[in-house]
């Protein structure tokens, strides 16, 4: 007659599968016995004020209106940023050989390309410029430049 080949080990492995199979079984019908019906409120959910999700409605008197016209989608045009306003600025890089340099906006402290050919006086770095701002081919351009005393 030939030995089982299950040996203590195994058959204590096999014991325990049973048992946590036995285990998951009992806490399913727990959870089964004790599950209350939900109800489509009990799954919804509310956005509050702050964007953050909660389970309670949001209150009314908080609650805000948009109008579609005064919603803007999408970035404004350069062209609609540019006004026809004298402009302020300092000159930060003034090339003479070459013929051209670049000016800090005062207010909006972009750079601004500027080309001699639109001086009304020579300019060096770092003086006082008043100038009108047009579009170049490659961006914004400073013209009738004034040096500022």
């Amino acid at each position: 007659m030939a030995r089982s080949q299950d040996t203590f080990a195994k058959r204590e492995r096999e014991k325990q599968r049973q048992k946590k199979q036995e285990d998951k079984r009992q806490k399913m019908k727990e959870r089964k016995a004790n599950e209350k019906s939900k109800g489509l409120e009990d799954m919804m959910a509310y956005l509050d004020e702050n964007g953050n999700l909660t389970d309670r409605p949001p209150d009314p008197r908080k609650k805000k209106t948009f109008r579609q016209e005064d919603m803007v989608i999408g970035v404004p045009k350069a062209e609609d940023r540019v006004a026809d306003l004298p402009r302020q600025g300092t000159v930060s890089f003034f090339n003479t050989q070459k013929g051209f340099g670049f000016i800090v906006d005062a207010e909006t402290r972009e750079r601004i390309f500027v080309h001699a050919n639109d001086l009304s006086s020579p300019i060096q770095e770092n003086d006082k410029v008043t100038f009108m701002v047009q579009h170049g081919p490659k961006g914004l351009m400073a013209t009738d430049v004034v040096h500022v005393k």
